[in-house]
Formats: structure tokens, C-alpha cells, sequence
């Protein structure tokens, strides 16, 4: 029998504990059961044996009658005569299983209550038509029925009230194999894990150190100086704009009606040059010779567009403008400014042409494509490594399932709480 514990105990297992205590227990209950299942089948097969013996004396019995014309018994004898013929072939669908567990034995066991149901009928329904003749055939048989039903009335018993219980811990040791391999493809899968994050992990150590190095020489002595002019190449454009803000409005003026063919004299090399000292002015200057000949052109030709008021502009920015433009016609407040911007211009080149200039961007550049080259192969192995750790999440859910219907089936057939860790 099963061992019964107190529900509130909840002892814990392994898969591996769990399936050497479920042998034992197996051992002790499924055993004795099996032996008795085969105990009742071997008296469930002497009664069928029994039944055809009977059936077979019927149908010898049935034929003597017939073959004697006897009209009174005629009839009943070949009545008899299929009954027992019936009877013979219906008994013979019952074969007991080779091998005993509970489906097959359930199935048997299904298979012969409805025989007996359909014989019960037809004994029922057939031998009262026979009377009163074959009496003592009829006796004979009845006695080997009666006492074959009474082998399936206690085998049926036996199935659906002591076997069944076998179902569950047979289906269970089936259950524990089951995850079993399934802990074992999850170490396997954990394995290939481990294996993808050690391919991993070198890329990245290489990744940071060729970001280092770049980092490195993008602070280097000519880059680091590149950067200074660079900073201050922005700050003397933006000072520019600030000094040159009261032309804007008057310079987009100027170009509408150069383009649209409004007059005011200005040529395209002057045109141009509007566009540049508009966006930037630090290029513009640089590009001028010095005293900035085309922008003094330009701004007289604006005195000029101011005085005939050909710009349209408001009285205010009209008067800061031509204030604008005669400050700059009349002082030197350029002047400055452009010779730093020659100069800075001047040091900028030298740097992008040095020799340690090139190599440093060659040096980086081929830092650059090798990080590339490695963030790619680190993004291929992170692709793998992701679809092995979703597989592993699906595996240990399957698992974790599995642990708990093992769990529930052991509290319903040992009435004993486990956890399977």
C-alpha cells in the first residue's frame, strides 16, 4: 500500500533523490500489485477457457439435435447453435495483456464489462426461447458464466479501485525521466552559454582597448592643438557675426535684388562674398586680402542703396545699418580680427598636413574599421547568445512545469507534500 505522512511536512528532493525514493516506493506498492493483477488475470483467463470449453459443448450438443430432425427441438437447437457460436466468438476478442500495467489492463478491463453486459442481454433475452429443452447444457453453462462474471467483477474492482493508484505513480517515474533529460539538455544548453560569453568577452577587452587608444590619440599633441584652433576659429566666427549683425537684414536685401535683377551694382564675386560674410565671416575674411577691399565695395554700394532707400528696410535698421557700414569704412575694426584669422587659418593647415598629423589619422582610422570589424562579430555572437538564453527561459519553464505536476501527483498518490528543488 501507499505511505500515507502528515500533509504538512513537505520534504525536499533532487530529480535524482526524487527518482530513487519513487523505486523504493514502487518497490513496496507497485509490486504487490502487479502480482495480484496477475494473480486475477490468471483466473480471469481459466474462466474464458472454461466458457469455450461450455460454449463448445453447446454447440456439439445443438448440432447432435439438429442433425436429427426432431421438429420440436429443431428450432431451440439451432437458436442454441448460434448462441453458443456467438458466445465462442465474442469470448475470444478477450486477451489478456502480456504486460501488465494500467492501460492495458484498464483496457481489458473495459473490453470484457461490455461483453458481459451484451451476454447478460442475450442470455436474458435467448434462454427462456430454449426452454425447456437443454436443460442441463443450459445449467452447465450458466454455472461456468456465472462464475467467470464474478473473476471480472473483481478484476473490474481491482482496476478501478486499487490499480488505478499505480497509474499515477507509473505515469510519474515516466514523468521524472522526462525531466531528467530535460535537466540534462539544460546543463548542456548552460554549457553553450558559458561557451558564447567566453568568445565574448575577449572582443569586448579588445573593443575597449582599441576605444582607448583611439580616445588616446584623438587627445594627442596635434589633434589636442587642431582642437584649440578649431575652438577658436568658432568662437572669432561667432564674435564676427556679432559685430557684423546690423548688416544681415541690409545684406539679404542686397541679394534679393542682385538676383532679381533690382540694380545696385553688385557683381557676382561681391555676391558671393555677401553669401559668406552672412554665414561665415571668418572664411570670408581669410579669403580677402587684407584691408578687405570687397566688403568695403560692398558697404559703400549699401550707403548708396540706404540713401536712395532702394532696401526698404525700417527707419531703426536702416540707421544701425548705415552706423554699421560707416564704422567699418572708417575704422579698422576688422583689421584684427582678419589677421587672426589668416593665422589661425595658416596654423590649421600646417597641422592637417603635418606628417604626425596623417599618421595619427591613419592610426585611427584603422582602429576605427578594426573596432567595426570586432562590434560586428560581438553583435553575431550577442544574437546567438540571446536565442540560447530565450531557449534556456522556454527549457526552465518547461521544467518548472513538469516539477509541479510531479509534485501534485506525489501528494495525490502518497498523500506526502515534496518540493522538488
Amino acid at each position: 500500500m501507499l505511505t500515507v505522512t502528515n500533509l504538512t511536512e513537505t520534504i525536499q528532493f533532487t530529480t535524482s533523490t526524487l527518482k530513487e525514493w519513487i523505486e523504493r516506493e514502487a518497490k513496496n506498492s507497485l509490486i504487490p500489485v502487479q502480482t495480484h493483477a496477475k494473480k486475477l488475470l490468471d483466473e480471469t483467463t481459466r474462466g474464458i477457457t472454461a466458457l469455450n470449453e461450455v460454449c463448445n459443448s453447446l454447440l456439439e450438443n445443438s448440432n447432435k439435435e439438429i442433425e436429427k430432425r426432431n421438429m420440436k427441438v429443431y428450432n431451440r437447437a439451432r437458436a442454441l447453435n448460434k448462441l453458443a457460436t456467438l458466445f465462442i466468438d465474442r469470448f475470444a476478442k478477450l486477451s489478456p495483456p502480456e504486460q501488465i500495467i494500467y492501460d492495458n489492463l484498464n483496457k481489458y478491463n473495459t473490453e470484457a464489462q461490455r461483453i458481459l453486459i451484451v451476454t447478460e442481454v442475450d442470455i436474458r433475452n435467448w434462454f427462456p426461447k430454449i426452454s425447456p429443452f437443454f436443460i442441463m447444457d443450459r445449467r452447465k453453462f450458466l454455472t461456468v458464466y456465472e462464475k467467470t462474471k464474478q473473476t471480472f467483477i473483481t478484476l473490474n474492482e481491482f482496476v478501478t479501485k486499487e490499480y488505478i493508484k499505480t497509474k499515477t505513480l507509473q505515469e510519474t517515474l515516466q514523468m521524472i525521466n522526462d525531466l531528467q533529460n530535460l535537466e540534462n539538455k539544460a546543463t548542456i544548453l548552460q554549457q553553450e552559454i558559458q561557451t558564447i560569453q567566453n568568445e565574448r568577452t575577449p572582443i569586448e577587452t579588445e573593443i575597449t582597448e582599441l576605444e582607448q587608444k583611439t580616445a588616446k590619440l584623438k587627445t594627442a599633441g596635434p589633434i589636442d592643438q587642431l582642437n584649440l584652433i578649431t575652438n577658436e576659429i568658432e568662437t572669432l566666427n561667432n564674435d564676427l557675426k556679432n559685430t557684423l549683425r546690423h548688416l544681415q537684414k541690409p545684406f539679404i536685401k542686397m541679394q534679393a535684388l542682385a538676383t532679381s535683377g533690382g540694380g545696385g551694382g553688385i557683381t557676382p564675386d561681391e555676391l558671393h562674398m555677401i553669401n559668406l560674410y552672412l554665414d561665415k565671416p571668418f572664411e570670408a575674411l581669410t579669403t580677402e586680402e587684407n584691408g578687405y577691399p570687397t566688403l568695403k565695395h560692398v558697404l559703400e554700394k549699401l550707403q548708396n542703396m540706404l540713401k536712395e532707400d532702394k532696401l526698404k528696410l525700417k527707419p531703426d535698421k536702416a540707421r544701425k545699418a548705415e552706423q554699421s557700414a560707416t564704422e567699418l569704412l572708417t575704422k579698422t575694426l576688422l583689421n584684427q580680427p582678419q589677421e587672426k584669422s589668416k593665422t589661425l587659418t595658416i596654423k590649421k593647415e600646417q597641422l592637417l598636413t603635418s606628417t604626425s598629423m596623417n599618421e595619427i589619422k591613419q592610426n585611427i582610422c584603422l582602429f576605427n574599421d578594426q573596432t567595426e570589424q570586432l562590434k560586428t562579430q560581438k553583435a553575431s555572437i550577442e544574437a546567438h547568445e540571446t536565442i540560447k538564453k530565450r531557449e534556456q527561459q522556454d527549457l526552465q519553464s518547461d521544467i518548472n512545469n513538469r516539477k509541479r505536476a510531479i509534485e501534485r501527483n506525489i501528494t495525490e498518490a502518497f498523500t506526502k507534500n515534496i518540493q522538488i528543488t
